[in-house]
């Protein structure tokens, strides 16, 4: 039997490349207004425009316990192992819950192996680790060795990106309203990555630009240090800005990305015209 893979949609994995890699994913969803929105049927335009109204901020919810455990169902009842990875849990109670899935499924098929990941990140740094362990096995990789190459993977993965606005993070609690002013008044633009799990400010620089400029100085450095060997820019209804950092990193450094969005469970923090980078390190 094989060895399959499963994650969530904060993993920003385009349909085509999880139907092209066999990954299994399960949607969280982001309740706004009353309204309950799976993450994978947003559409993003609709979807901003309708937060720009909203006082308060959205919350999230994790996948329906029924949804969860056909995923998990569909790959344990042909004999196949499973390879997990999630959502920190320090962002959404995903990664807690796939344990009583985990049990669940171990009562009904005792001999198939799953681990399960707490990626302590979020978006392509999550989905670049996904994907490699897919890739893996397809090859014919055995449990132990997918298992490792999603850990490495993610271990070595980081995301950076500069956020759209700071309204939004204020609302989330995440810097004050006074400091929100005095930002926008001054231009500030923090630099936002996710260290142990949770969202936090890497730097603080005057302009877009800089914070741009900035990223691409991380990017350099860790390419020079180690070698990277997956990136994604990612962006937030940004698809201009997004381009512009993938042909300057291509021009300056010489490093190929794809380009995707960032998921909306993230994106509600951080807002339209976010702009960013996720990338794994070699190991």
């Amino acid at each position: 039997m094989a060895v399959k893979v499963i994650t969530d949609s904060t993993s920003c994995i385009p349909k085509d490349l999880a139907e092209k890699y066999g990954v299994e994913i399960v949607s969280l969803s982001v309740i706004m207004n009353g309204e309950s929105y799976k993450e994978v049927d947003i559409d993003s335009e609709a979807f901003y425009d309708e937060l720009a109204k909203c006082d308060k901020l959205p919350t999230s919810s994790q996948p329906p316990m029924d949804e969860f455990y056909n995923a998990f169902e569909k790959f344990a009842k042909d004999g196949h192992d499973i390879v997990a990875a999630f959502i920190s849990s320090k962002l959404s109670g995903t990664y807690t819950t796939s344990h009583i899935i985990k049990d669940m499924i171990l009562e009904k098929y005792p001999d198939v192996k799953i681990d399960l990941i707490d990626s302590q990140t979020s978006v392509m740094a999550l989905g670049i680790g996904v994907l490699e362990g897919a890739k893996a096995a397809q090859e014919g990789k055995d449990f132990d060795e997918v298992s490792k190459i999603v850990r490495n993977t993610i271990e070595e993965s980081e995301i950076i990106f500069v956020p759209g606005t700071l309204e939004n993070l204020k609302k989330g609690g995440r810097i004050g309203g006074a400091a929100a002013l005095f930002g926008k008044m001054l231009k500030i633009n923090p630099i936002l990555t996710v260290k142990e799990g949770a969202v936090v400010v890497m730097d603080k620089v005057r302009t877009k630009k800089r914070a741009i400029d900035k990223i691409v100085e991380v990017v350099k450095q860790d390419l020079k240090e180690k070698g990277i060997k997956q990136a994604v820019v990612c962006h937030i209804l940004a698809e201009d800005e997004a381009k512009d950092l993938a042909k300057r990193l291509k021009e300056e450094l010489d490093l190929d990305s794809m380009i995707g969005e960032i998921s909306a469970v993230i994106g509600v923090h951080v807002g339209v015209k976010s702009v960013g980078i996720a990338y794994a390190r070699e190991s």
